[in-house]
């Protein structure tokens, strides 16, 4: 007997735009502070991934503290990346404080 799956695909409806990484600070604690392209200031906490395959060098905090920003999302100098959407959907907002340094990114 065959069996039939059923593919959903989602499509963000009119207006709604991808969520883009813009700007980040790399903290002593592991964590990104980051700025998407809706203007949104959140802190992801990077600890849980760091006993995760590619992502344990990044334990070194000089290492970590190399983020940038590529193609919309952070980016470590041997390619470690985070997808936007889980930057943001695992973050939390933090207030904008006016004394801020993020690097953006030009790419």
């Amino acid at each position: 007997m065959d069996k039939k799956k059923t593919v959903m695909i989602v499509t963000p409806g009119p207006g709604a735009e991808m969520k883009k990484v813009i700007a980040v600070k790399a903290n002593d604690d592991f964590s990104l502070e980051l700025r998407f392209n809706d203007n949104s200031l959140r802190k992801f906490d990077a600890r849980p991934y760091l006993d995760i395959g590619v992502f344990t060098e990044l334990k070194g905090i000089g290492y970590f503290k190399q983020v940038r920003i590529a193609y919309g999302t952070v980016q470590w100098p041997h390619e470690q990346d985070i997808s936007p959407d889980t930057l943001y959907i695992e973050s939390r907002p933090i207030e904008d404080s006016n004394g801020s340094a993020l690097a953006e990114g030009n790419t």
